[in-house]
């Protein structure tokens, strides 16, 4: 009994295992079929055992590397993603193919005009896939595995990609290259101005916008003509890989682009040697001071945002603006450039109920749905840091928040913190010796909070004066003298106005980019593509004929 009893057991146990592997290879099938046919890697299988691979593209080529770079899980901790990682000795190739482009582009309007009609078609056949629901949760999923925010926002930079791509459908890209012409002095005289590529170029963003940021600078560089070398952030690099890949199923040339994997140091010594016509970088202030410099100017920035928010004096839809100014300042914990920094708050909002919605609504922020996560540039220990330091100023105190995030596996490199806000009275802030540390962009869930009282408005307006990033500003007020004259004085280049304004949003329909830089770089639009991927070229026709009887004129 005992040996048959032994023997059925072992049998039961083969069985099952083999009805587990037949489940397995099962839904690994189903897998492939709703995987889309351009992708090289399943999301939800993802992990440090079966760690995913992001391979360079360089002369029309994807190519791995002698060295490889790790990405931990920002979830975990465990490695779950190797980047082939360029050095200093591999850049050799890279610098050879972008200098194979000429000055005068790829395309322009005298030559190769047929591209202009290419890429109006390669933008709807990737809009059309990038709406089907299996392509688009495939980009929402493995944004978030990269760059964990809620689906529902990694799902809006899907859709922002998407209407982009639909945007720039048929003859939307040529439309671009539209010039102009201005009769001349004489018969046959005419002057012609022309949007000009600038042949090779470069792109370098950052990891809290994995598809939109890169997807919409590169191809509004493709439009114009462009060759573009593209360097994401290698924690979030596979995104942009496999859109990659998407648009060479759509009909781009895999020589047209080069994709690129290094550290900021080799990418820097890649950028001196390649010498790039001009440089697009979407990051931090520090490195794009640094960048202006070593490139001599030949660069457009879209650099950090320390953004205000000045709610005026007409009290109104309370529960509705707490909840926006939740959305800004902690969506995709407070990981976007134009995350809400300072909110001014008029005397009359400031004895409302305001702060005590805005309290309730980030204490329902949670890690299980990502609505608050990993803070993929700042530990925990430092955003710590940075609050204390602030509670020291006189008058300070702490709103909410304030105390890391508990029961996680996020890695120290990261940080954990709970959606927090600081009060800091007005007229400390202005002090020369706290400014700079009340001003100073957190990269996470984090903002200040102030109030002003109704004659006290030229000193909020002498803090943003003060404010070195001009990227996106709200005026919440339907005021409309309130709002011409805080409009009239300020200069932030993507600026809501209005009940219902917002510091945040980059959507297709609208400019999103700095002012007050000529350096500044803008994202999305005909005139944001125009300004950062083309320059103006003057051709003037000169055709004659000479006047009758036409002699040479005396010396002059």
């Amino acid at each position: 009994m005992f040996r048959f009893g032994s023997s059925s057991g072992e049998l039961r146990a083969r069985a099952q295992k083999t009805v587990l592997a037949c489940l397995s290879s099962s839904l690994a099938h189903l897998r492939s079929l709703h995987s889309p046919s351009f992708a090289t890697v399943a999301v939800e299988d993802i992990s440090s055992s079966q760690p995913a691979e992001v391979l360079n593209l360089v002369q029309g080529k994807w190519k791995d590397s002698s060295s490889w770079n790790w990405i931990v899980d920002p979830l975990n901790g465990e490695p779950f993603i190797k980047v082939a990682d360029v050095q200093e000795a591999g850049l050799k190739p890279f610098v050879e193919s972008l200098s194979k482009c000429p000055k005068y582009g790829l395309h322009n309007p005298f030559r190769a005009q047929e591209r202009y009609i290419l890429f109006g078609d390669i933008s709807a056949k990737a809009a059309h896939l990038l709406a089907q629901p299996e392509v688009s949760n495939f980009f929402t999923r493995l944004i978030q595995r990269v760059s964990p925010k809620s689906y529902d926002q990694a799902l809006a930079e899907v859709y922002v990609s998407q209407k982009f791509l639909e945007n720039f459908s048929g003859d939307q890209v040529r439309f671009l290259a539209k010039s102009f012409a201005i009769p001349g002095n004489h018969l046959g005289q005419q002057s012609h101005g022309f949007r000009w590529p600038y042949g090779p170029v470069a792109l370098v963003t950052p990891f809290n916008f994995p598809l939109e940021i890169p997807l919409l600078q590169l191809m509004g560089a493709l439009y114009m003509g462009n060759k573009p070398i593209l360097k994401v952030d290698s924690k979030v690099s596979i995104v942009m890989e496999q859109m990659l890949r998407l648009l060479h199923e759509c009909g781009l040339r895999v020589e047209d682009v080069d994709f690129i994997n290094s550290d900021g140091i080799a990418m820097n010594k890649f950028l001196l040697e390649a010498k790039p016509r001009m440089t697009l970088f979407t990051g931090s202030s520090r490195i794009a001071e640094k960048l202006a410099f070593d490139l001599k100017g030949r660069i457009k920035l879209e650099d950090a945002g320390f953004d205000w928010k000045i709610l005026g004096p007409d009290v109104q839809e309370v529960e509705y603006v707490a909840w926006v100014c939740d959305q800004d300042a902690y969506a995709c914990s407070g990981q976007k450039c134009s995350a809400q920094s300072i909110l001014f708050m008029h005397e009359n909002w400031a004895a409302s109920e305001l702060i005590s919605k805005m309290q309730s609504l980030a204490e329902r922020r949670k890690l299980a749905d990502l609505t608050i996560g990993p803070v993929l540039t700042v530990t925990t220990k430092k955003m710590l840091e940075h609050v204390n330091k602030l509670l020291e100023i006189p008058g300070s105190k702490l709103l909410f928040g304030g105390q890391p995030l508990e029961n996680h596996t996020i890695p120290n490199i990261y940080g954990a913190m709970q959606p927090t806000a600081v009060f800091i009275p007005l007229d400390e802030i202005l002090k020369d010796t706290n400014f700079e540390l009340a001003t100073r962009e957190i990269f996470g869930p984090f903002q200040v909070v102030t109030h002003y009282k109704h004659d006290e408005l030229q000193k909020v307006l002498d803090a943003c004066e003060k404010m070195h990033a001009q990227l996106t500003a709200a005026v919440v007020s339907n005021d409309p003298i309130f709002l011409q004259d805080v409009l009239g004085r300020s200069v932030n280049g993507t600026t809501y106005a209005g009940i219902r304004a917002r510091t945040t949003g980059a959507p297709q329909n609208h400019w999103f980019g700095p002012a007050g830089d000529p350096r500044g770089a803008g994202i999305g639009t005909p005139e944001a593509i125009k300004l950062v991927w083309s320059c103006h070229r003057e051709i003037i026709y000169d055709l004659g004929p000479l006047p009758p009887n036409w002699e040479i004129p005396s010396s002059t």
